[in-house]
């Protein structure tokens, strides 16, 4: 089945994260006159000046995202006009997460969540009305009006344009049912309440409610028609496959689904004919190397038109002779890097297609599908000297049992690669992977001189069924973290690497992968630095949503443990940093959000009440307006400026001495005394 991440947005939230906290000290070494210049941490960690752009579906219109009163809005445009004719059309007081167009052009959709609680909100804008004079900016309404109760947008009809279908917890915090709500009035009306323990829901392209996804007691899952009278069982995975509906095909018979249940490794394209169950192939990666990647329809005719797959760097696969000229014109157009269409009108005339690359955050262009001409419409980061910047280069390593591990590699420009102080940037997950790209924490540390590995453990997603279950139950003392220490000592074996200046840090699961390196391998890292990572997994699992228990016997029980189980808790303890934290030898640098849901803030409370019950040097930052990855750009830039210093001191390279007045501010404010933390610690 498909698993439940700690990260959803997998790097995007993982991008956002920054790391610890200022320790004072002496600037590091004096480097060599051939690396580039400093590069200022607001290049990296401030707002883009423009990103998120989207065309209204009947193309009249572009949306973007930048800053209004010194927090990333939603703006509006003509599409041919230039950004100085812009006004804003959302004042919210967080950044905005996300948006999109209503069908008819009509209604700006956004959803918002309270300092990083995760309870998303779905509200609705009409760009047509005039701006309040207190905000400047039109009446947003709230659709979904309810404290406490996470909102999830399941479908909105193409034939019914002023309908979304959502899903609320309210009645059972465990489970959503299922509503429908008018944009244009905000009424709700309840379609099915979800009484029957399903995890998930599928709508034909009409909007009609077709099937359901249910977790099965031993960990599988289902996928059932939905009938008048009850269900039907479709098709069926163990805890092990993937199972997952993708879409309605167009003729409403069939549903794109992805799989690897039965034989194969890797998971394949599918049709499943929604009368019988019956499966029919459609497609898997033609090169054999990794799982299916995702699908693109047509906007108008709803028919498959390309596939792409996630190796090294992506690869699409035009479906259609149309798409196969689309694509092959989009190449001759645009700049080299990875081409991304992000937004198209609904007859595909128009279209915004973004190029990004390891040293460019992206580039966006307006084509023209009839005349093949690409006009540039901004630079995510325009000031960010892509010339300064370090290339990422995909490498492999052997394991200590053989299996082949993927990672990336980024080293600093104008320093020889050999024997440099080097950080372990560990991604999210653990069920995700990092990927080839601009990424603002490689780029900004190989500006301070430091080599960054970035490791796709076993366990991480995307490159087969094997390899996926490869990291079931092998958490911390396991082979998930044996392939993370054979990543540095294969960085140290190769020269690139110096032994005595290697730090691990990471965000979630990495978070909890450099308390275990630190831990486990205390000689290995020379200083960690985790972020809203768990430090006690009995506490992190047995503290999880609501919304999440439907999918915990499929993921987390099955391939870490279920605390309920003796065994399992015992082999949870083993595997627990916190129970064995007079091992730590390394500084450590422990970061979180004070509103995150998913690793609650007790996770690090404990880490630091225990290591500074110890002696052991521990410093702590925690955002009180945050949630599972710092959104805020002040947040971003305080903790980059915390990070390099104390990069500096334990690893040597160079940090930014200059920091600007309301950064240095809100450092001192997030920065908290580890003697005022005070929380009851377990017996050991």
């Amino acid at each position: 089945m498909k698993i439940l991440s700690w990260f959803t947005v997998g790097t995007a939230i993982l991008a956002a994260l920054a790391v610890t906290v200022g320790c004072g000290g002496q600037p590091g070494p004096e480097v060599s006159d051939t690396m580039p210049p400093l590069l200022d941490r607001e290049l990296f960690f401030g707002d883009p000046e423009i990103s998120g752009s989207q065309l209204s579906p009947d193309g009249r219109w572009m949306t973007f995202q930048r800053p209004y009163q010194g927090v990333r809005n939603i703006w509006i445009k003509g599409a041919d006009e230039p950004f100085d004719a812009a006004r804003p059309l959302t004042a919210d007081q967080r950044p905005v997460p996300g948006y999109f167009w209503s069908r008819d052009s009509q209604y700006v959709l956004y959803v918002q969540d309270r300092d990083g609680d995760e309870n998303y909100h779905v509200w609705a804008v009409n760009p047509a009305e005039a701006p309040a004079a207190d905000t400047g900016v039109p009446p947003a309404r709230d659709l979904t009006p309810v404290d406490g109760v996470r909102a999830q947008i399941l479908s909105v009809p193409k034939n019914q344009p002023d309908l979304m279908i959502v899903a609320l917890n309210d009645r059972d915090p465990s489970f959503h049912d299922v509503w429908t709500v008018r944009i244009s009035t905000g009424e709700r009306t309840l379609l099915r309440e979800n009484t029957d323990g399903m995890a998930g829901w599928q709508f034909d392209l009409d909007g009609q409610l077709r099937l359901a996804y249910k977790t099965l007691p031993d960990g599988g899952a289902e996928i059932l028609r939905v009938d008048l009278d009850g269900y039907t069982k479709l098709a069926e995975s163990s805890f092990e496959e993937t199972l997952a509906p993708l879409r309605f095909h167009r003729d409403g018979r069939h549903c794109y689904v992805e799989s690897n249940v039965g034989e194969p490794d890797l998971t394949q394209l599918m049709l499943m004919d929604v009368e019988t169950g019956v499966m029919q192939y459609v497609e898997a990666d033609p090169e054999g190397e990794v799982d299916f990647g995702g699908p693109v329809f047509h906007p108008e005719t709803d028919e498959l038109m390309a596939t792409s797959y996630l190796a090294d760097r992506v690869r699409v696969y035009p479906k259609t002779d149309e798409a196969a000229r689309l694509w092959e014109n989009l190449q001759k157009a645009l700049p080299g890097g990875e081409i991304s269409i992000t937004s198209m009108t609904r007859d595909m005339s128009r279209m915004l297609a973004a190029v990004t690359s390891d040293v460019d955050p992206g580039s966006v262009y307006l084509y023209d599908v009839a005349t093949g001409e690409a006009t540039l419409q901004y630079r995510s980061r325009p000031d960010l000297p892509s010339e300064h910047l370090a290339p990422m280069k995909p490498v492999r390593f052997t394991a200590r049992d053989g299996l082949t591990i993927r990672g990336y590699l980024t080293l600093p420009r104008g320093k020889e690669p050999r024997n440099l102080p080097t950080v372990m940037y560990i991604h999210g997950g653990p069920w995700a992977r990092d990927y080839w790209g601009y990424e603002p924490y490689c780029q900004f540390l190989a500006n301070r001189g430091y080599a960054v590995m970035q490791v796709n453990y076993r366990g991480s997603t995307g490159f087969g069924q094997s390899y996926l279950n490869a990291g079931n139950r092998e958490w911390g003392i396991g082979a998930m973290q044996h392939d993370i220490t054979d990543a540095v000592n294969w960085l140290i074996d190769e020269g690139y690497a110096d032994p005595e200046k290697v730090a691990i840090f990471g965000g979630s699961y990495g978070g909890y992968a450099t308390l275990a390196g630190v831990t486990f391998t205390p000689d290995l890292y020379a200083c960690g630095i985790p972020y809203v990572g768990p430090s006690n997994l009995l506490t992190l699992i047995e503290s999880f949503p609501d919304y999440w228990k439907p999918f915990l016997e499929g993921s987390w029980y099955r391939r870490v443990g279920n605390p309920e189980v003796e065994s399992d808790r015992q082999d949870l303890i083993a595997r627990s940093p916190l129970f064995h934290c007079d091992r730590i030898t390394a500084p450590l640098l422990v970061v979180h959000g004070a509103n995150d849901p998913r690793v609650k803030q007790h996770e690090s409370d404990q880490i630091v009440t225990a290591l500074r019950g110890k002696g052991k040097p521990v410093e702590y930052i925690v955002a009180p307006d945050e949630g599972h990855g710092f959104r805020a750009p002040n947040n971003r830039k305080a903790l980059a400026v915390a990070m390099e210093k104390f990069l500096s001191n334990h690893l040597g390279g160079r940090f930014q001495e200059e920091v600007r007045e309301g950064t240095q501010q809100r450092l001192d404010e997030i920065t908290v005394d580890v003697s005022t933390v005070t929380v009851e610690l377990p017996e050991e």
